[in-house]
C-alpha cells in the first residue's frame, strides 16, 4: 500500500519510533488526500469539509519533518457531539499507543475546566439553576482562556503543568492546580470556545463539529434533565443559541477540518484508523 513512500525502514519498534524512516512527502500527501476525498464523498460522511492545507500539515508530522508535539483544538456548539468525538479520538490513539508500546501518547486539556470559580455566587443564588438565570456561561469571558493557552504552550514546549478542574455538578467550584499534566506527543482540547481568539493560536490543528439545529436541541434537553436544570433549561438553551451565533459559529472559518456531529461513531473510528494505519505501516510494519 505505501511501499513507494518509505525507504530504509528499521524494523525495531523502539528504534523506528526514535529514528524515523526516509519518507516521500509528496506521495504521502497524495495518499492522505485520497483518504480524505473518499471519506468526503461517502454517504453520511464524518467529514463535512476540510482545508487542503491540513493534508500538508498531517504529512509533515507523519513524515518527521515536523518534530514537535501536535496540539488539536475541537470546538462546536453545545450538544454538537464534540466531547464524544474527542473521547473516540483519545481512545483510538491510546489503543494504538498501547499496542505498540508508545509512552506519553496524548494529554487532554478540557476547556470547560477553565470556567472561573463562581461557587459563592451559586450559594448566594440558592441553586445553580437560579445562578444560571443571571450569570452568562455562554460567553468566552466566563472562562480563563489565557491560562488555558499558557498551559497548552507549556506542554508543547516539553514542560509539565498543573491544570484546573471545574466541578460540573452544579457547585461552580474550580479547583486550581488540580491535575498534573505531562508533555505528550498529542495535546487535545475540546469545548465551546476552544477556537476563539484568546486560545486558538495554541493549536496546530483546528477542528469544528457541526450539527443540525433539531438534533442539537434534542440532545441539549436530554442533558439538561440529567443535570437537573429544571425550568431554567429553556432559558439556558435560548441564550446558548443566541450567543453561539456571535461567539462559536464564526470559529468555523478557522477550522482545518469540519466534522459531522451526527455521523455514526463507528464511522469516526474507521476514518481515524485509516490515518493511524499509515503510521503503523510507516513505522511498525514487519
Amino acid at each position: 500500500m505505501l511501499q513507494n513512500i518509505t525507504q530504509n525502514t528499521n524494523k525495531s519498534v523502539e528504534t523506528q519510533y526514535i529514528t524515523r524512516p526516509t519518507i516521500n512527502c509528496d506521495e504521502l500527501e497524495l495518499y492522505l488526500s485520497r483518504i480524505f476525498e473518499k471519506e468526503l464523498n461517502t454517504p453520511e460522511s464524518v467529514l463535512l469539509s476540510y482545508n487542503p492545507f491540513v493534508i500538508k500539515k498531517i504529512a509533515g508530522y507523519l513524515s518527521g519533518k515536523i518534530q514537535m508535539p501536535a496540539s488539536i483544538g475541537i470546538a462546536g456548539e453545545t450538544a454538537s457531539g464534540k466531547s464524544t468525538i474527542t473521547k473516540d479520538l483519545i481512545d483510538t490513539i491510546e489503543s494504538f499507543a498501547t499496542e505498540f508500546g508508545i509512552d506519553d501518547s496524548i494529554t487532554r486539556v478540557n476547556t470547560d475546566d477553565y470556567y472561573y470559580d463562581r461557587s459563592e455566587m451559586v450559594k448566594a443564588a440558592g441553586s445553580f439553576s437560579e445562578f444560571a438565570k443571571n450569570y452568562d456561561l455562554d460567553v468566552p469571558e466566563a472562562l480563563e482562556l489565557e491560562l488555558m493557552s499558557k498551559h497548552i504552550k507549556e506542554l508543547l514546549s516539553g514542560k509539565s503543568t498543573y491544570l484546573p478542574k471545574y466541578d460540573m455538578s452544579g457547585t461552580a467550584i474550580r479547583h486550581d492546580n488540580y491535575t498534573l499534566a505531562k508533555p505528550s506527543k498529542v495535546i487535545i482540547s475540546e469545548g465551546l470556545f476552544t477556537l476563539t481568539d484568546k486560545v486558538k493560536d495554541a493549536f496546530n490543528f483546528k477542528i469544528y463539529v457541526d450539527i443540525p439545529e433539531k438534533l442539537k436541541r434534542e440532545r441539549f434537553f436530554v442533558r439538561a434533565e440529567e443535570r437537573g436544570l429544571g425550568d431554567s433549561a429553556e432559558h439556558i438553551y435560548a441564550n446558548a443559541n443566541k450567543k453561539a451565533e456571535f461567539y462559536i459559529r464564526p470559529c468555523k472559518k478557522y477550522a482545518d477540518i469540519v466534522l459531522s456531529g451526527y455521523a455514526d461513531r463507528i464511522k469516526y473510528k474507521n476514518f481515524l484508523n485509516k490515518i493511524i494505519g499509515i503510521v503503523q505501516e510507516l513505522y511498525f510494519a514487519d
